[in-house]
């Protein structure tokens, strides 16, 4: 009998066993047997001498980037369907950015909450802070969408139960039909052309935002991910002696 073990360490360490028994040059299964171990600093009472002496000096380089204050939240922010004060912000923040390229701010902008994965607490920020909630390398897209096909997008909003938008009011069902969409105050006009500022996962129709793949024009400037123009919004807000702050305006509501 021939023994396999498989571990992977990721928050949680899953550990299996696989048992498996010879037959004919051949193996066939046995039994599998797995548990799960809490990856947490109770494994830090006892460290490696070694390895810590090693990574000492990339620890500092990390720390000197992640610990720095870049600004101050006035409030307690987190993300949550079918609206939040998180997720509003960060909608606000992918709008905006897009000025340098389109000379204004985009009709609307759309990210998603499983984006979102941490929350932004009341008082300093750190780029640690920024990194937590923006983990990924996502990026700013600029689609261009007909206005039938956008009214499919905020549809497709409406089946998730709200995500993060941004110059948008919908009325959504409880059962996630779409009752009524405006973009800028106005209702979406199927034959005119709207520019949506998203990210390139969703651009792509990820988490079932299929709709964006009917976009007339997708553009996707080099550089500009969402951690860093967080960033950027961060920092300017300091600079201008002003809190981060957001609201709940009543962007998507449920009926």
């Amino acid at each position: 009998m021939k023994q396999f073990y498989l571990n992977r360490l990721s928050g949680v360490a899953l550990v299996g066993l696989l048992l498996l028994s010879s037959c004919h040059s051949s193996y066939q299964l046995k039994k599998v047997e797995g548990s799960r171990i809490e990856i947490s600093s109770k494994w830090d009472r006892n460290p490696d001498k070694e390895a810590t002496a090693i990574l000492a000096p990339y620890k500092t380089e990390v720390d000197s980037l992640m610990t720095p204050v870049v600004g101050k939240s006035a409030m307690d922010m987190e993300a949550g369907r079918p609206e939040s004060l998180l997720s509003n912000l960060v909608a606000d923040v992918l709008r905006n950015a897009t000025v340098p390229y389109l000379g204004r701010p985009a009709d609307l902008a759309v990210t998603n909450m499983g984006g979102l994965r941490s929350s932004l607490s009341a008082g300093d920020i750190t780029f640690s802070n920024i990194y937590e909630i923006l983990p990924f390398e996502n990026s700013l897209c600029i689609v261009t969408m007909k206005g039938s096909n956008l009214r499919t997008l905020m549809e497709n909003i409406a089946g998730a139960g709200g995500e993060g938008v941004s110059n948008v009011r919908l009325e959504i069902s409880k059962d996630g039909k779409l009752l009524s969409a405006k973009v800028g105050g106005e209702p979406i006009d199927d034959n005119r052309l709207y520019e949506v500022a998203t990210l390139d996962y969703l651009a792509e129709g990820n988490d079932k935002m299929v709709a964006f793949l009917q976009g007339e024009k997708k553009v996707c400037p080099d550089g500009a991910t969402m951690r860093d123009l967080f960033f950027s919004y961060v920092k300017k807000q300091t600079a201008a002696g002003k809190e981060i702050t957001s609201a709940i305006e009543g962007r998507i509501t449920v009926k």
